[in-house]
């Protein structure tokens, strides 16, 4: 199987809810969301199954399933599982898209592999699938100070957070597709190092 094929079932982490939505640490819901807009109408038929929404489809003709746990943050992996043993799926077959408190806002990282890095939804996934194998695709949404971790990640940016927020989640959808379309090297390659189009323009103008 080549780094092209692998990809079988992405999931998209958070929490369901209204009162959830587009808050830093429902990044994942919000990357899916932008990801499946992009496709043709009708592409994938959405159905209630496995405590998620499960979009079933394809991609350049090959099937593809895309997951959004409504399980709860911390209990993500009790639906990823369900579905990975439902489908015959393996840990490498798998992109699972978070937040990440490690990474500033207007940053994304594509992994192979790797550890929990303190994230609970992670954590659950990696219990479920009993490895760690699968493929990351991180959402920075910044660090705010000792003590007030809960309320930052539920809450909503503001401001200029808010742009670059927006910002890298259609950065995150398309890199979610380039590793579909082109493999893991050729999206962390691409995006990895990638920033909003504001900073971007700052650099421009800082060069000799």
């Amino acid at each position: 199987m080549n780094e092209t094929e692998s990809i079988r079932l992405i999931v998209g982490l958070g929490n369901p809810g209204a009162e959830y939505a587009n808050t830093r640490h429902n990044a994942g819901f919000d990357v899916i969301d932008r990801l499946l807009a992009g496709f043709p109408a009708g592409r994938f038929a959405a159905k209630h199954t496995a405590e998620s929404m499960l979009y079933d489809g394809s991609f350049r003709g090959k099937r593809l399933l895309i997951q959004k746990p409504l399980t709860f943050m911390n209990s993500s992996g009790d639906a990823v599982g369900v579905i990975a043993r439902r489908e015959n799926i393996a840990p490498e077959e798998i992109l699972i898209v978070s937040d990440d408190l490690d990474l500033p806002v207007g940053r994304l990282r594509l992994r192979i592999g790797g550890a929990d890095g303190g994230h609970n939804g992670l954590k659950s996934v990696m219990a479920a699938l009993g490895s760690g194998a699968f493929r990351r695709l991180r959402v920075g949404i910044g660090r705010p100070r000792p003590g007030e971790t809960v309320d930052y990640v539920l809450s909503r940016c503001e401001g200029d957070d808010a742009k670059r927020f927006a910002a890298v989640l259609d950065a995150a959808a398309e890199a979610a597709k380039t590793v579909l379309a082109a493999g893991m090297s050729r999206a962390m390659n691409k995006f990895n190092a990638w920033v909003p189009p504001e900073e971007e323009e700052l650099k421009k103008e800082e060069q000799p």
